[in-house]
């Protein structure tokens, strides 16, 4: 029943950008990028294997590719 429901939006990319970065040592912003750059490259992955996924079923089903 809850997938009927609308997910809620948290903007983490928004909420991110907000954080001061004062606080941080240069050695842990390598990290923090490392880290983001990792994020970045799997969220793209994803994209990739949707997108690929949505035009195997468009050509199967005949839909419009977006």
């Amino acid at each position: 029943m809850e997938d009927d429901l609308p997910r809620a939006k948290v903007d983490a990319a928004g909420l991110l950008s907000a954080e001061s970065l004062d606080p941080y040592s240069v050695s842990e912003l390598g990290e923090r990028i490392a880290l983001l750059e990792a994020e970045i490259a799997r969220i793209k992955s994803h994209r990739d294997k949707a997108a690929a996924h949505r035009a195997a079923a468009d050509m199967l089903f005949g839909g419009k590719s977006t």
